[in-house]
């Protein structure tokens, strides 16, 4: 029997993972490379936008994977001022959608890959695990300080290093053109 899994990408925590390691994700390859030997039933990517400018660079990225079999999750980020501080802060999470979309498809999935190294997202496998659901995390720890927290790490049921996964899922560097 073949697995059905589903792909949950934390956007701004994967962009952030994969910038430190200096890696440009090729999200065509990502796609094909979980979905081999799978039935992989959705895969999400999740981002927040910014409200105030018409055009953002997420903008390309996101009407890119929105035809190439990602569902994208949005939504538009707040300022705020910090009360501490006096400044102004921006604020798009995305955990709540990405905990209620995992929560909603488990009793649908066997495996559950969530890209992100967000210790807030423990609770959420704990609870995932206990439906029956394998959960893999894919993040770093070659960065100083490591981008996946030990708690997620330890609560995943596979740690996927990303580094380690760089050849399958990496666009390849762009040559310069001769003059």
């Amino acid at each position: 029997m073949i697995e059905k899994t589903a792909v949950f990408i934390d956007g701004s925590n994967f962009y952030a993972a994969t910038r430190s390691l200096n890696m440009d994700v090729d999200y065509a390859k990502l796609h094909a490379y979980f979905s081999q030997g799978t039935n992989l039933i959705r895969a999400y990517y999740y981002t927040a936008l910014p409200e105030d400018q018409e055009f953002s660079s997420l903008r390309p990225l996101i009407d890119w994977l929105d035809y190439n079999g990602f569902a994208v999750v949005s939504k538009l980020t707040r300022e705020f001022t910090d009360p501490e501080t006096g400044k102004k802060r921006i604020k798009g999470n995305m955990d709540m959608e990405i905990a209620l979309d995992m929560l909603k498809l488990a009793p649908f999935i066997d495996h559950a890959i969530l890209f992100s190294g967000d210790g807030d997202f423990c609770r959420l496998l704990e609870d995932v695990q206990g439906m029956g659901v394998r959960v893999s995390v894919v993040s770093t720890t070659k960065t100083n300080p490591p981008m996946v927290a030990d708690s997620l790490r330890r609560m995943a049921d596979i740690f996927i290093e990303l580094d380690q996964i760089r050849a399958h899922i990496e666009r390849p560097p762009r040559q310069a053109e001769s003059a």
